[in-house]
């Protein structure tokens, strides 16, 4: 890993939040993910399962953690199972945990190699009732692919069948959900190296430029302070495909006039930035362009406001809707017979500001957390408005990272990223 190590004790943390969230006499296990196959011999680079590394903080394949709280052996309660390593293996691939380098990094005291697991596991089954399986149950999940934890949740159901299942995700939800104080440092120094990556193209973005050198550009200084690279597939969109809304090719030249929107973020420590900015490739700003991207920075800075503990999701981005209505409205992109006239499944904003508001932020990009219940105090979500304009030719979002505070208006993590239009044009003409 190119990051700093993080201190145990927020793993430690993260696992008595979990424990208390169990049933009594109950056991729960949580798998690393597999290493994906592109073809012949190799394979894609190896990410953690993030609510492993949530609980555990190990970054390495084929990891496996139970956790017991009843067992009978204290030393059972908590076992991490990690690879065995030996000299063929640090020669190829290079050095793996330790037993006692797993303990510094989890605060788990117990350690074994994962070819331990079926025995320890089998003798702890004999102690509990119900055993949490751990399942991707996000919202926006379309994962198709059968997971290493798919196919020990089949291999428990038949070898188990008379213990009662209990599902890991409400429990992951809600604590994910809500990040601790030791999270929002990583979430701000992913923002921070994002920052950085984002201040390199102002004095680099012109015409002729293309999109791939752009994208470039940022992986580089991502790179470079610590980040494994991007923390989602990035979209530098140029002209036309600034109305893509995930346009990903990057393989297009930049021409005078354009606006690029940039939507492309650092991670650090598996912790996700998301940032969008839209700059003018020539330096300035159309009339026209710069009166949409005015009123898209207005709708962030409202919707940014509106955020606050007790909120309820989808409220909140009806009364976003709302605040967009009146903007369109004012660029002469809707009237208000539009509005009268409108659908309320499909409001008439929607032509223009496809998407959401806001999305939880964390160790995924589109993180855990609870949408149907009221907002809570340090919970991390994005705020990206956009107006998107097919038939003139541009669109522009702008988005920012937040964390949600009580009596306050939220922090913003990416509050040193240029956003105001004169300071964007001043920066790329100094």
């Amino acid at each position: 890993m190119k990051y700093e190590r993080i201190d145990s004790a927020l793993f430690v943390k993260n696992r008595a939040k979990f424990v208390a969230m169990m049933q009594p006499k109950s056991l729960a296990v949580f798998h690393a993910n597999d290493q994906y196959p592109i073809g012949a011999d190799a394979t894609m680079p190896f990410e953690q399962n993030r609510d492993l590394f949530y609980l555990t903080g190990a970054d390495q394949e084929e990891t496996i953690l139970i956790i017991c709280p009843q067992a009978a052996k204290p030393e059972l309660r908590e076992v991490l199972f990690v690879r065995q390593t030996d000299e063929h293996i640090a020669v190829w691939e290079g050095h793996k945990l330790t037993k006692a380098e797993a303990t510094e990094v989890s605060g788990i005291r117990t350690v074994r190699w994962t070819s331990d697991f079926d025995r320890v596991f089998f003798d702890l089954m004999g102690e509990v009732d119900t055993i949490y399986l751990n399942t991707n149950e996000h919202y926006r999940q379309a994962v198709e692919t059968q997971t290493r934890e798919d196919r020990f949740n089949i291999r428990v159901k038949q070898q188990f069948p008379a213990h009662r299942v209990a599902k890991t995700f409400p429990i992951m939800e809600h604590l994910r959900g809500v990040k601790e104080s030791e999270e929002i440092a990583l979430l701000q120094r992913a923002c921070d190296i994002t920052e950085k990556g984002f201040r390199r193209l102002l004095g680099f973005v012109r015409p002729g430029v293309w999109e791939y050198e752009v994208e470039a550009e940022l992986l580089h200084e991502f790179v470079r302070n610590r980040s494994k690279g991007f923390a989602y597939t990035p979209i530098i969109a140029g002209g036309a495909q600034s109305n893509v809304l995930h346009y990903i090719e990057n393989n297009r030249q930049l021409r005078d006039g354009d606006v690029l929107l940039i939507d492309a973020a650092a991670e650090y420590a598996n912790y996700s930035s998301d940032m969008t900015r839209t700059l003018p490739v020539g330096g300035r700003f159309s009339a026209r362009q710069a009166a949409v991207y005015d009123a898209v920075l207005r709708v962030k800075n409202e919707a940014t406001k509106m955020l606050a503990p007790g909120v309820l999701w989808h409220e909140y981005h009806q009364e976003v809707g709302q605040v967009m209505t009146a903007e369109l409205i004012g660029l002469g992109l809707l009237d208000k017979a539009d509005v009268a006239q409108q659908n309320p499944e499909q409001p008439a904003y929607k032509k223009y500001f496809m998407h959401g508001t806001s999305h939880h932020l964390g160790l995924n990009t589109h993180d855990y957390g609870a949408l149907k219940t009221p907002m809570r105090e340090g919970m991390v979500f994005t705020v990206e408005p956009g107006i998107y304009i097919q038939e003139e030719g541009f669109g522009i979002r702008l988005e920012d990272n937040v964390v949600l505070r009580s009596g306050a208006e939220p922090f913003n993590l990416m509050r040193h990223i240029p956003v105001e239009r004169d300071e964007v044009e001043s920066l790329m003409n100094a």
